[in-house]
Order: C-alpha cells, then structure tokens, then sequence
C-alpha cells in the first residue's frame, strides 16, 4: 500500500474505514453479513455495538431498509438471518441520488437534457 493511500485513509472517513476503524474492527468485531451493495456489517461480542464499513463512498442511504433496522435495534436478528418479508408493490431500494446527474429534474427544468421552452412565463424587463 502506497504512503499516500496509507495517508489519505488516516485522515478520511469518506474514502473508506479509517486506520483506527480497521483496528477496531479487527480487534472488537464479528462480521455479522454483507447488503447487495458490498457493504459489510459488524457488531461486538456482546453485541451492544453494530456498525457498516461502506464499500466505496460513505452515503447514509447506501444501506437498505432491511440493514437500517438492524442497525439502530430495530431488529434483533440480521437480514442474512432473517430477511424481512417484502410486498410485491415495493420498489428496490435506491441510494439518494439528490445532488448526482441521476436526481429528478421535472418537466421544464434547465438541469434536464432537453429542456421545454417556457411560453407561459414572460420575464420581467426594467424600463
């Protein structure tokens, strides 16, 4: 591993663990399952702590619904154990995309690849 990378995950938590992540995990954690995005999932022998390490980019909304409730002691047992039961009209999960060239733009937005002209507004010219 580079001195760079060695550096840059010292002082990053958005890039990743951090050293002292790796160590503490290494030290306190059991590896409790994986979520479809990559994500791993621990908690301590006792169990009163539970944490993800993010595969990538450290997004909140990267962890499913299913995840999310096992975190925060929701739920006892994890999704690998015992997977909620899913409706058929539910969506898959999806990170937030606001912000990326993903996010909903509505029709007429200058964000979108083609926007609509306007005719139904006039701008307001000083005289």
């Amino acid at each position: 591993m580079g001195i760079l990378k060695t550096l840059v995950r010292a002082v990053t938590w958005w890039n990743g663990q951090t050293l002292n992540t790796q160590f503490w995990t290494w030290r306190k954690g059991v590896k409790v399952g994986e979520d479809e995005e990559g994500n791993t999932f621990y908690q301590t022998r006792d169990g009163k702590k539970r944490w993800v390490l993010y595969n990538g980019e450290a997004e909140a909304s990267r962890v499913s619904p299913d995840w999310h409730g096992w975190l925060h002691y929701t739920y006892d047992e994890p999704p690998t154990d015992r997977p909620l039961p899913h409706k058929p009209w539910e969506k898959p999960h999806q990170e937030n995309l606001t912000g990326t060239m993903l996010a909903y733009a509505p029709p007429g937005s200058i964000r979108r690849p083609d926007p609509a002209e306007r005719r139904d507004y006039e701008a307001w010219q000083p005289d």
